[in-house]
């Protein structure tokens, strides 16, 4: 298996995966175009959940939503198979991880309602573009991702702890950081901390509870945004008889691009 993409555009990319020719991680892949998290349940829990993103757009920014059965993503990736097309997915049953697949084919219900949620991958393009570098690029690793202390506001059966990704900024550059990020609001916009990680209820900074490990040099303050792995935390506190999502780190690469979701 590939460890790096050969295609740069979202259609090639996405092939690549659903031929099992490429399973990384997708921060830096398809620059330009957007990247989705992903959150699939019963339709009988579709409604709380829909409510559940509303009340909380900046970890959970909706995309699309697509019709109960289907496994095309009509608005953001005509022709697209969602049940194949993410590097990988995790499947939660009563709130445990059961299993890590490459593969929804074998998994998928009839009644299952997809959610596309914005991710902070869609901005780091802009990023890099204003001169912003990113640790976790250089170090060719996944974002470092922590459930905070943060809440939720609920909805439903949903409840719980907003999780956020890491990026260490030099102090310099984070108003810069912050100008850029909001003007992608579709993709979790600008930070929702920066500095101290304790303030957020983050005990080791070097110990994410998703994602890899990246280091804070001299210099550098570590900036957080809310994050679209925020319904996987969810899924362990309110425990739903099934959710299943990306795998931290491998998301839907859609066919729309970040500067459609700017705003000025």
């Amino acid at each position: 298996m590939a460890t790096k993409t050969v295609a740069r555009n979202p259609r090639g990319i996405r092939k690549q995966i659903r031929t099992g020719q490429w399973r990384g991680v997708t921060s830096g892949a398809a620059p330009g175009f957007v990247q989705a998290n992903l959150a699939i349940l019963p339709r009988d829990l579709a409604f709380d959940f829909l409510l559940f993103c509303q009340r909380n757009p900046k970890p959970c920014p909706l995309l699309e939503v697509i019709e109960p059965g289907s496994v095309e993503p009509a608005i953001t990736a005509p022709k697209a198979d969602i049940r194949t097309d993410v590097p990988g997915y995790r499947i939660y049953r009563d709130g445990v991880l059961t299993a890590e697949v490459d593969s929804l084919v074998d998994h998928w219900q009839d009644d299952l309602v997809s959610f596309l949620l914005g991710c902070s991958f869609s901005f780091e393009s802009a990023m890099i573009d204003a001169g912003i570098p990113l640790r976790h690029q250089e170090m060719g690793s996944n974002v470092s991702m922590f459930i905070t202390n943060i809440p939720t506001q609920p909805a439903g059966v949903f409840s719980g702890p907003m999780v956020v990704s890491m990026r260490p900024i030099k102090r310099a550059q984070i108003v810069r950081a912050v100008q850029v990020t909001t003007r992608f609001p579709a993709t979790h916009g600008a930070p929702v901390h920066i500095g101290d990680p304790s303030a957020i209820g983050i005990k080791d900074i070097y110990q994410p509870d998703f994602g890899d490990s990246v280091e804070i040099k001299p210099g550098e303050e570590p900036v957080f945004w809310a994050c679209g792995v925020t319904p996987q935390a969810v899924a362990l506190t309110c425990k739903p008889p099934l959710m299943i999502t990306h795998a931290p780190g491998k998301m839907f690469i859609t066919d729309q691009r970040d500067a459609d979701y700017a705003v000025l």
